[in-house]
């Protein structure tokens, strides 16, 4: 019988393989040190209220300081929060994030005459202002973005209102992530040997990727059953957290949560439904592949417990993680020396947080970009596990160059272009392991982890995307969304996007409660809209080389520095147009139809 492998504690863990959060600050006394500073900075900059339309000159040192603490701000959330999510248990640190939320709240309410006065000032006195104090063109694209909202904005005491009620309005989101993190904890799962595995948030995808279809059904029944037992609890906080969004967008005068939200980051939502449209084109492809995945797994039905089962022995074998870190490298050539020089750095100096501990965050991400960025990962030696590494390394130089080559404030790209760079690097090691394989198995694995990715990044967050629509129109319409409700219409999505072979069960049903981008205000659309964009571009780098490689490096350089549809149009993709999409999905069927081919030989 299998023994019980314990998850290690957070100081079990190397100090090589954890991140460098003392880069940021060096003990947790300086950081409370430079978060009781923001006091001060709170009242030179509320010292402006009223003044912002008294000339250039006024104008530029409000938005030279408000700059400056802002980046201050982020220094001090990027710490804290690293160090909460090493171990969300830690009370600590749940506390200061807390002080540290406050502070932002009381800025926040502090400065709500910012965006009021703005507004309030004239086309030509503006442009006066511009020709008074040259120093101002710093702040064009700033200001020229925040006028653009000028319709959804409110009197100076009604933004003031809206800004101290912020903080109640995240409590769904803040108490779903102590659920699902902190609080939730499952049975093991059982192999067919009678060996346990521990079942937690960051371990389940790597049960159900093993071969033994006992484990992956014990892991599959034991966190959906779990999770069911508390369906009401989430549903009230899935809920809770649509009316939070309804009642700030309504507040602000846009029709619904889901215009508000892509009008924040000047998305036409047009990109969104266009997105869902395309997809539901092309759910011939998608059920062709489960076809195919029932088939060569041999199984006479095929449950949700399958969908990650590994269809070859050899995806098994794991892979250290200094070679995953080389391998990533190498595949990232035809990105040039200059950005394979940075990538190396932040694989040397302790850019990224390696393996999973108790405690510890699920998942993986890329935060921070002013000091370096900062990668959080739960490395599992799976192949899955070295393409998370590109992936989120993508993320991380996206953001160091932002930061290099842009002013602070025109350096926080929008949510649109986040996923662009991390899955250009996922496109970029696929064709590289590709390009290496001469063994047909291995081309065979590689073509299906392809597959897989178009599966999990194109149509299953597109799904995600679909549902959040839909339960964002239910709360429109006045509708509470329960448990039994969410339950069925997901279970109606999975049943339209898996297509008949898929056997779709109750348990599935529960996936939203365990899905956090839906507390991220309709984030999840641009993964399938950022993959898409990604494989157009990576074709190009690989097709056209340093022509093509310039314009991609002037996109990771340009921050929020022009609309997201113009950064990308700049580095040659069109996403106001369906092409993308319809093409990287015409590229899905293409590798299904060469995977058909040589499983059939």
């Amino acid at each position: 019988m299998e023994s019980r492998k314990s998850i290690p504690t957070r100081d079990q863990i190397a100090k090589e393989d954890t991140w460098a959060t003392e880069d940021l600050f060096a003990s947790d006394e300086l950081w409370e040190q430079s978060l009781k500073t923001l006091q001060e900075d709170q009242k030179l900059l509320a010292s402006y209220a009223g003044r912002l339309g008294e000339s250039g000159k006024v104008l530029c040192e409000y938005l030279t300081n408000m700059e400056r603490v802002d980046a201050k701000e982020g220094l001090l959330g990027n710490y804290i929060m690293r160090k909460a999510d090493e171990d969300t248990r830690n009370a600590k640190y749940q506390a200061l994030s807390g002080k540290l939320m406050s502070a932002y709240v009381a800025m926040s309410t502090a400065l709500s005459f910012e965006t009021p006065e703005i507004m309030a000032i004239p086309d030509e006195k503006l442009d006066a202002f511009y020709a008074e104090c040259p120093e101002l063109e710093r702040y064009r694209r700033y200001l020229t973005d925040a006028r653009r909202l000028k319709p959804h904005s409110l009197s100076g005491e009604e933004e003031r209102i809206l800004a101290a009620a912020r903080e109640m309005g995240q409590t769904p989101s803040k108490v779903y992530s102590l659920f699902a993190n902190a609080d939730m904890t499952y049975p093991d799962a059982v192999d067919a040997e009678g060996g346990k595995h521990p079942l937690s948030g960051g371990t389940f995808v790597m049960l159900e990727e093993s071969q033994d279809r006992k484990l992956r059904k014990s892991a599959y029944e034991n966190l959906y059953h779990k999770l069911g037992e508390f369906r009401n609890t989430a549903a009230g906080l899935l809920d809770a957290q649509n009316k939070q969004q309804k009642f700030f967008a309504q507040c602000r005068k846009y029709g619904s949560a889901f215009e508000a939200a892509l009008d924040g980051t000047n998305v036409p939502t047009d990109v969104y439904l266009n997105l869902i449209e395309a997809v539901h084109q092309n759910f011939d492809k998608m059920h062709r592949y489960v076809r195919l995945r029932k088939k060569l797994l041999g199984v006479d039905e095929l449950h949700f417990y399958d969908v990650y089962a590994p269809l070859f022995k050899h995806e098994q074998s794991t892979i250290p993680f200094a070679q995953a870190k080389q391998t990533v490298y190498d595949a990232l050539y035809p990105l040039g020396d200059e950005y394979r020089k940075v990538l190396k750095e932040g694989f040397d100096n302790r850019w990224i947080d390696v393996y999973q501990n108790q405690g510890k965050r699920g998942g993986a991400y890329s935060a921070g970009g002013q000091v370096h960025p900062f990668v959080l990962l739960n490395y599992t030696g799976s192949l899955d596990s070295q393409f998370t590494l590109a992936h989120e390394m993508g993320h991380a130089m996206h953001s160091y160059y932002s930061n290099k080559v842009q002013n602070h404030i025109d350096s926080d790209y929008v949510i649109f272009v986040a996923e662009v760079a991390s899955t250009c690097n996922e496109a970029l090691l696929m064709e590289y392991l590709l390009g290496k394989t001469t063994d047909k198995q291995e081309r065979i694995a590689l073509i299906n982890h392809f597959l897989e990715q178009f599966k999990g990044t194109l149509y299953r967050q597109t799904m995600f995307a679909e549902f959040e629509l839909n339960i964002g129109r239910m709360v429109d319409r006045g509708e509470t969304l329960t448990a039994e409700a969410l339950c069925a219409e997901y279970k109606r999505l999975n049943e339209m996007y898996f297509g008949p072979d898929m056997v779709v069960d109750d348990e599935i049903a529960l996936e939203w409660v365990r899905i956090p981008h839906f507390y991220y205000n309709y984030y999840v659309f641009q993964y399938a809209t950022g993959y898409s964009a990604a494989i157009a571009l990576s074709r190009r780098i690989l097709r056209e080389g340093e022509p093509a490689v310039k314009d991609y490096l002037n996109f990771l350089s340009g921050g929020c520095s022009r609309s997201p549809i113009e950064l990308l149009r700049g580095a040659g993709v069109d996403m106001a147009s369906p092409k993308p999409v319809n093409d990287a999905l015409a590229l899905f069927g293409t590798l299904l139809d060469e995977m058909e081919k040589l499983t059939e030989e």
